[in-house]
């Protein structure tokens, strides 16, 4: 499918760091806020990728592992240094491993590997933001969650949902804890989307795949783009008064009991 939209100039002026940058939704990101004017930082582990995401929407790349504390804090300020203001942190790096699985076989390395990287990533990019929103007066925090934040599934990643579960009760509590500060923080929850990392994971088990699709009532997967669309309407000031809630993109699928033939 091919996402065809006019794009505004919402986010002028703006600099906007996206971590997980290099591929899949992060990627597509950097390119939706920079054609909304944004000065895009682009953090990733991968050098290749986040360099080459960077260079095409015209921003600065970031070597970071989203689980070093120093790194982290290494992102947000090189974002300040260089553009002037932290306004838009979207905090989107994460991993779906083979490992993670059912809770009866998932092993302890598997599940303290993925809460590092998709939860803990997420409190440690919050945490070196903030200061600098708090400073400004002004920011928009998102945070990718996921669709299975708010329902189960008999083909469980337990360690993936356990995350995400967390993610979006932390941008909860702080989107109402600094909303007086004029920041809002809101957790993303994307359905299945057609990335590199979904691809992977399907195309390794495409009975898997056919579960999920089934319960989808637009009878597809997301595209990275609509997801993009998302996070620049939550980063700009059209959603201002949208704060501290579960940001559902997922094609109806949290609302379906029976889906269309």
């Amino acid at each position: 499918m091919t996402v065809e939209t006019s794009i505004c100039r919402r986010l002028i002026g703006r600099t906007a760091v996206i971590t997980g940058a290099g591929s899949g939704i992060g990627l597509a990101t950097a390119r939706r806020l920079a054609s909304e004017g944004a000065s895009v930082v682009c953090g990733d582990i991968d050098e290749a990728a986040g360099k080459a995401a960077a260079d095409e929407s015209g921003g600065t790349f970031v070597r970071v592992d989203v689980t070093d504390p120093e790194q982290v804090e290494a992102l947000f300020k090189t974002a300040f240094d260089t553009y002037g203001s932290v306004d838009i942190a979207f905090n989107n790096a994460g991993i779906s491993p083979p490992d993670d699985d059912s809770i009866l076989t998932t092993g302890l390395d598997a599940w303290k590997r993925v809460q590092d990287v998709n939860l803990t990533s997420v409190y440690l990019c919050c945490k070196a933001a903030l200061p600098y929103m708090q400073r400004q007066g002004r920011g928009s925090i998102i945070n990718t969650a996921s669709f299975v934040a708010i329902m189960g599934a008999a083909t469980s990643q337990i360690s993936y949902t356990a995350s995400k579960g967390g993610v979006l009760a932390m941008s909860r509590e702080l989107g109402v804890q600094f909303a007086r500060e004029g920041i809002r923080v809101n957790a993303l929850c994307p359905g299945p989307v057609n990335t590199p990392l979904l691809r992977e994971l399907f195309a390794k088990d495409p009975e898997r795949a056919a579960r999920r699709l089934v319960h989808i009532p637009v009878g597809r997967f997301a595209e990275a783009e609509e997801i993009a669309a998302a996070v620049a309407f939550l980063a700009s000031d059209d959603s201002s008064f949208i704060n501290a809630t579960d940001f559902l993109v997922d094609g109806g699928i949290s609302g379906a009991y029976v889906t269309p033939m």
